[in-house]
């Protein structure tokens, strides 16, 4: 059989003339597909290993800040607020009438008993006594003409009584003017620091009185020339709670409360003590509180009546408790808790707290001196999990 063969291409029928066209198109094609197949491929594995073949990663554990338990005697301190009150409060009136002649101090001093403050006109008055005094004079003559009379039996019983009644009413007038113009001169009672003055010389000034009872009556306090306030020992008055009324009475049986105050606003002054020297009577029915006071000394004259200040009292002492910073108790749903550091790892303690003064807690529990507990850092904390120790100061909650 004789095969013929083209002489060239062109030669050849049109399909297979068009065959390497078709063979370079269909090379191309596959090419491309296979790149995109391989890129998919090297995704998957890769995904694999990094986001599904692979386990993520612990957190580290969360750093905290530790404390050692101590144990020693805390003092259980109430606080509150108490108010400086005068020992003695004195508002000076006039006892005579008359014109206000002149002051013997200045407003704000202070004044000791006895001291001259004001001085009321006294010419009227020294006049009275005058007159009083020469009228006694001349009953005790006639008193005493009649007296030896009487013992001559030259006059009548009756007559020398009379005379001798009205020589006794002339001695208390005598008395009764010298008290008078006494009282033209107005001298400090109490020792204490005065008030502003609220009549000034040069006015008329009238009597003032009291109700009998030592209370000022409302005319005398508006006829007042100044008032005297004890300030040296001035007292501070405060109220506790009436839960704290055994507490109070065995203290003060016992061995006596101590009172350390603060002014409110100080910076530099330190705390003044003194101790509770009265506990009142009677309970407030409506703030169910007990008042007790204490003296101060105030040589300084720092308290002033009617200031308030930050009163501390001792009422107890815990002998040899556990104690804990303040900041390592957390309140669970049924019971306080504190997480101890043992090992590198938190545990939670239940602790009952007996008590809290703001700072430092003494607790009951399975807490032993020398442990170590969190005190910043529990909100990351949990139970059993480790933990690593943070410098103090280092990081907060």
């Amino acid at each position: 059989m004789n095969i013929r063969f083209p002489d060239s291409l062109q030669d050849m029928p049109d399909a297979v003339q068009s065959l390497p066209d078709r063979v370079r198109r269909t090379s191309t094609r596959t090419r491309l597909v296979a790149g995109i197949v391989a890129a998919l491929v090297v995704l998957a594995v890769l995904a694999y290993f990094f986001l599904g073949g692979s386990k993520p990663k612990a957190p580290p554990p969360p750093p905290v800040i530790v404390q050692r338990v101590t144990a020693k005697d805390l003092p259980v301190i109430e606080h509150t607020i108490g108010t400086v009150v005068s020992n003695a409060t004195v508002q000076l009136t006039a006892r005579v009438q008359g014109q206000l002649l002149a002051t013997h101090f200045v407003e704000g001093q202070f004044v000791h008993k006895g001291d001259l403050l004001f001085e009321i006109d006294p010419r009227p008055y020294q006049a009275a006594y005058d007159s009083a005094m020469a009228s006694l004079a001349t009953a005790k003559v006639k008193a005493d003409r009649y007296a030896r009379l009487l013992a001559q039996k030259a006059v009548a019983p009756q007559d020398a009584d009379d005379a001798k009644a009205a020589y006794l009413e002339a001695k208390a007038a005598a008395d009764a003017a010298r008290l008078n113009l006494d009282y033209t001169k107005i001298y400090a009672p109490i020792d204490g620091k005065t008030g502003p003055i609220l009549i000034q010389p040069g006015n008329q000034i009238t009597a003032s009185g009291s109700n009998g009872t030592g209370v000022a009556t409302a005319t005398a306090a508006s006829n007042a020339l100044v008032t005297i306030e004890q300030v040296s020992p001035i007292k501070i008055s405060f109220s506790l709670p009436q839960t704290d009324l055994p507490h109070i009475q065995k203290r003060m049986s016992a061995q006596g409360m101590a009172v350390t105050l603060t002014q409110q606003g100080a910076v530099d002054d330190k705390p003044l003590t003194a101790t509770v020297d009265f506990v009142g009577n009677a309970v407030n029915d409506q703030t169910g509180t007990i008042e007790l006071r204490a003296n101060f000394g105030n040589e300084k004259g720092t308290l002033v009546p009617g200031q308030l200040v930050d009163v501390g009292v001792v009422l107890d002492t815990i002998k040899n408790a556990p104690l804990v910073p303040h900041d390592a108790i957390n309140l669970g749903p049924n019971t306080s808790f504190v997480y101890v550091y043992k090992k590198g790892v938190a545990q939670m303690v239940p602790v009952t707290v007996i008590h809290d003064d703001g700072t430092t807690a003494a607790i009951q529990g399975k807490v032993r001196p020398g442990d170590m507990v969190i005190t910043d850092g529990q909100l990351r904390v949990k139970p059993g999990q480790p933990v690593t120790i943070s410098r103090p100061g280092a990081r907060k909650k």
